[in-house]
């Protein structure tokens, strides 16, 4: 590709970028779903050979991978690997399919590069996801992220549903019990309630012919106490990692910005020293072997490279795409690389866990 190919190339991302910023942002987002879908999307550049790594027993070509929220369905998690995804997290999905909450429900906050969404799981269902999951192309590696219906009278069932489901062809599977916007799903964090969960799903796990690995994807408004009740159960439940962070409920980083009272998750920018205290913080309890995956906030290469050295073993990331657009994902790539090598370093895992206490006792924020 020439210069001119590139200048050309760069205008039109700006230009779908700045049309899309016009529209609502549920629109915007599922226009982008389309133009994915018929490949109107960037290609990435192979990876770097030193941004390989291996995370619960999966080769990743590189640690970045899409957070669930954007391919709810499982649409197009096929282009997002072909755009420079080390990975793919879909969903939130439930056995049911179910509308979610009324419309508006995602707004952004611009002055701080910042999103709120109330969507409330609002997907197609198992059946669906798992007829476009079961012929995907080799390769790509896809996470399945599990939910439980909003009316169901038994979350518990629900979580198993989706072990049940998608043990055959997910590369691992995530139960998120952090999302703000189902009611009381919150509460299965709580010790008794976490630990009948996580003993469910690993007995339903072992009976399935394949043996897919259990993460736990767990909300950034912790305490103390709360985190040491987490990563007592998380050690002695067999499940294989963790994800920190969900959104976050506190409206403390835009305070009296736009939308900045809206009810729901808050994402974005604005998230992350939270989420990247409350991940080096379960890394210090979890201690140093035990799968993290850091998501909240990154935005660029430098917020990266900090959630690696607050100890994340890979990381995700989502809301920063609204503003950045999908060539980030290069951006945030090379800077990784160029990161490895001038620390001399064998690959991106050397980077996890080397700030792991400053960040986990507030000495260091970006």
């Amino acid at each position: 590709m020439g210069i001119g190919d590139l200048l050309r190339s760069a205008t039109i991302q700006k230009l779908a970028q700045d049309a899309l910023m016009r529209m609502d942002a549920e629109t915007a987002h599922r226009a982008t779903i389309n133009a994915l879908k018929f490949g109107l999307a960037p290609s990435g550049a192979p990876s770097q050979e030193n941004l390989a790594t291996r995370f619960c027993g999966l080769d990743l070509p590189n640690p970045i991978g899409m957070a669930p929220g954007f391919d709810k369905n499982a649409e197009v998690f096929g282009p997002l690997a072909k755009a420079g995804f080390g990975f793919v997290e879909v969903g939130t999905v439930t056995p049911r399919p179910q509308q979610g909450n009324p419309t508006p429900r995602v707004f952004r906050i611009p002055d701080a590069l910042g999103v709120v969404n109330r969507l409330g799981f609002n997907n197609e269902g198992h059946e669906a996801a798992f007829e476009r999951l079961k012929d995907r192309t080799p390769g790509q590696t896809v996470g399945v992220n599990i939910g439980a219906n909003k009316d169901s009278e038994d979350f518990l069932a629900d979580y198993v549903a989706g072990v049940k489901t998608f043990s055959p062809l997910a590369d691992y599977l995530t139960a998120n019990v952090s999302s703000p916007n189902t009611p009381g799903l919150r509460n299965l964090q709580a010790e008794d309630a976490l630990r009948r969960l996580l003993a469910a799903l690993v007995e339903t796990r072992a009976a399935q012919p394949r043996q897919t690995s259990i993460l736990l994807k767990i909300a950034p408004d912790l305490d103390e106490t709360e985190m040491d009740s987490i990563a007592r159960t998380v050690l002695e439940s067999g499940i294989d990692g963790l994800i920190v962070s969900n959104t976050t409920i506190s409206r403390d980083a835009v305070a009296g910005l736009e939308n900045a009272e809206e009810t729901g998750g808050l994402s974005g920018r604005p998230l992350f020293n939270l989420a990247t205290r409350r991940l080096a913080q379960m890394r210090l309890r979890l201690g140093p072997d035990f799968p993290l995956i850091g998501v909240g906030g990154i935005n660029s290469a430098q917020s990266a490279i900090a959630k690696f050295e607050a100890g994340a073993n890979v990381v995700q990331l989502y809301s920063a795409l609204v503003y950045g657009g999908l060539e980030m994902i290069e951006e945030i790539k090379s800077g990784l690389s160029h990161a490895v090598i001038e620390r001399r370093l064998a690959n991106v895992s050397g980077l996890t866990g080397v700030a792991v206490k400053d960040w986990a006792e507030g000495r260091i924020t970006l």
